[in-house]
């Protein structure tokens, strides 16, 4: 599976929920339209809890969480910033957000 963003990472965010808090996740929030797959979308497999409305992608092979698409903000996605390449997580902030409620 490989991916790009088409736009500038300015903020990292972390999750307190149950399912950011299992898999460790690290995101950016990013507009939908900045979300380019260039290969692999078929080994993408989806998972949805609780009101469904976030749509969790991991990859089919591995098992690695690779990006959602958000509950709060349907038009984003959330996408692990571990799945990039050469990126450099002390370059920018990370901000705690609330989504255990």
């Amino acid at each position: 599976m490989r991916f790009t963003l088409a736009c500038p990472i300015e903020e990292l965010t972390t999750c307190d929920c149950s399912l950011c808090v299992q898999r460790n996740a690290v995101v950016v929030k990013i507009p939908e339209a900045a979300l380019l797959i260039c290969q692999g979308q078929k080994l993408l497999t989806l998972y949805e809890w609780n009101s469904r409305r976030a749509k969790h992608y991991f990859c089919r092979c591995c098992g690695i969480y690779v990006f959602h698409r958000k509950r709060a903000v349907p038009d984003h996605f959330g996408v692990n910033i571990f799945c990039l390449d050469e990126f450099d997580l002390s370059l920018l902030p990370v901000r705690a957000t609330e989504g255990a409620s």
